[in-house]
């Protein structure tokens, strides 16, 4: 197979058209999507991330690096239906209810999307229920709720508990963050596990699959 170093390099650089024309020139070449995605985009927001953990990227780095890879996955995806390309794990994510920040929930959901996980971003401002029947129709292995207002936060465990309620809440790990949310916080509400940053989400997500 042709090797396309290239192609980490842009996303890693957060060069979303230089992305995009390089995997545009992979596929012409006849290059299979699947490898591009394994062996160059998810290293790239690896890399990234462990950049940002070393204080060597911030957040607009991780958040040009999570647009370029999606630039690149959007021209892979309708090669990757049903070829068999399969994700890590399947994602719902969403901001609860009376809170509308999201630029650090679409963050983690770009690096999840780009680290090789299925998600589907339900927005902010989202209701126990309307999570609960996210989670009745996409069967996700993983919940994470995101919450930037502690008069917000207590709408995590109202989630749990109507997940528990509804009987999914064995079927499905949750996990959590967002600035006022902690480690004992994620504990007292009977969460699964608690991340800082979109780079450690990652990281717990892998750990929950």
């Amino acid at each position: 197979m042709a090797e396309f170093p290239q192609l980490h390099d842009a996303i890693l650089a957060g060069n979303l058209n230089a992305a995009v024309a390089v995997t545009k020139e992979a596929v012409e070449a006849g290059a299979e999507p699947g490898d591009l995605v394994n062996n160059y985009m998810i290293k790239a927001m690896e890399d990234i991330g462990a950049k940002f953990e070393a204080g060597q990227a911030y957040v607009p780095n991780l958040l040009m690096a999570a647009r370029a890879m999606k630039g690149s996955l959007e021209i892979l995806k309708p090669m990757m239906q049903g070829s068999g390309v399969t994700s890590m794990g399947k994602i719902v994510i969403a901001t609860v209810k009376g809170d509308l920040h999201d630029i650090g929930k679409n963050l983690v959901a770009s690096m999840l999307e780009g680290c090789g996980f299925e998600v589907i971003n339900l927005g902010v401002d989202q209701s126990d229920q309307k999570i609960v029947d996210a989670v009745n129709q996409h069967h996700p292995d993983i919940l994470a709720l995101s919450a930037l207002l502690t008069t917000t936060m207590g709408n995590m465990k109202v989630v749990i508990d109507a997940l528990t309620s509804a009987g999914l809440r064995d079927s499905v790990k949750i996990m959590v963050g967002g600035a006022p949310i902690s480690e004992a916080f994620a504990k007292e509400i009977g969460a699964d596990g608690y991340s800082a940053n979109a780079n450690e989400a990652v990281a717990l997500a892998k750990s929950l699959i």
